[in-house]
Order: structure tokens, then sequence, then C-alpha cells
């Protein structure tokens, strides 16, 4: 699933990125606050994750802007400002959670799962479609109680599968979900990944739906 984290702290965002994409997502990330705030309006994105220091375009305005057209994925605070009036006015700008520096890179990843997790209606942290369950905070899939042993790719397609269960999903926004860069939709590649996913989940869960794309859901 595809995330933004706007840092202009290089070595903090350097840490992160790779903590983030072993957690299982795609992971978009600047260090200025006009790229972040255009990225936010036309990327599909499932979170993002702000410093509000940003250089260019604060990190408040970026947020408020994204709000303002409409733009509702989460947004995690992450900022070294920890008084109550600078939480506060990150909350009225729009944020859904915040987290001070210096922090646990653990209390990031769980946070940042509950909040996307949340923000798709499921309030348990076990999403569950027939015998398949992730487990969000462990960031686990099983299959009738049996662990699934995924590839990071893997690990992505049933993420987003399972917190859209029931829904139709295209090939391109699927993609653009799962790779990190230089998606090209005429490639099979995709066709390939999702191959390895249905073997490995040996039920048929994932639904060709003709013209239209996949669909995860119980027989």
């Amino acid at each position: 699933m595809r995330i933004l984290l706007a840092e202009d702290d290089t070595a903090l965002a350097q840490r992160l990125q790779p903590l983030l994409e072993q957690a299982g997502y795609v992971v978009q990330a600047v260090a200025d606050g006009r790229q972040a705030e255009e990225i936010g309006q036309i990327e599909d994105l499932q979170a993002a994750i702000v410093d509000l220091g940003l250089p260019g375009l604060d990190g408040l305005s970026v947020i408020e802007r994204w709000r303002g057209n409409g733009r509702s994925f989460p947004v995690l605070v992450l900022t070294a400002r920890g008084r109550w009036h600078d939480k506060l006015a990150g909350f009225d700008a729009g944020a859904d959670d915040y987290l001070t520096k210096p922090f646990q890179a653990d209390e990031l990843v769980l946070r940042l799962r509950a909040l996307i997790r949340r923000s798709h209606g499921h309030a348990s942290p076990r999403l569950q479609c027939g015998p398949l369950q992730l487990d969000v905070n462990a960031g686990r899939f099983e299959m009738d109680g049996q662990a699934l042993a995924l590839s990071p790719q893997e690990f992505r397609v049933l993420s987003y599968f399972i917190h859209h269960a029931g829904s139709v999903i295209s090939r391109d926004r699927l993609g653009e979900q799962i790779f990190e860069s230089g998606y090209d939709p005429d490639s099979n590649a995709l066709d390939v990944l999702l191959g390895r996913v249905r073997r490995k989940l040996g039920v048929d869960l994932i639904h060709t739906v003709r013209g239209q794309g996949w669909r995860l859901a119980e027989a």
C-alpha cells in the first residue's frame, strides 16, 4: 500500500523508509512541503506521515490544503514540537494522529497500521475473509490458523485486498499500490505476482472480475 513520507531530516527519512517498506508499504519520500502537497492531491495514498517543519510549505499548510480539497487519507504528524498548542494546531489542520520526536520506530509502524485500518472501517486489528486472516498489529497473514510465508510484494497484494475486501480493484490501482516505481500496466508482472499469491492461498479467494479487475471475497 502506497504512503507518503514528508520529512526534511535526511538521516531520519533514510532510517524510516526501509523500516516502512519492510512493514509492507510502498513509500514515496519527499523533503519539501510543496512537493508533498502536490503528491497528496493527485496520488492514491493510503496514508501520509508529515513533519510540521517542512521547507517550502509548512506541514500544517500542507494538511490544510489536502483537507480543503477533500483528500481524506489518514495523516500522522511527526514532529519535534511537543507542546499542547502545537498538537492542537495539528489536529485542527486535519491530522489524525501525532507522534513527537524522539520516538520508537515500532510505535510509528503500529500507529500507521491502526490509522489505515480504521480509515477503511475496520475496528478490530484482525481482518478476516473466509479462512484468510491478517493480524494488522503483527503484520502477519494466516490461512486456517497457519502462518503464510509471503514475499514483501505478496504481502502488499494481500494486505491491499483484505483492507478492501469485497471491492473490485482495477489493474492500474493495484499495480500503483504494489510496485515501488516504474509500474508498466502493459507488463505481466502483476499477473505473475497474483498467480503466486493464489497458489499460496490454495483456495479461490481472489476472483477475476472480467474487464474490471479482481475482488477478494469468499466463493
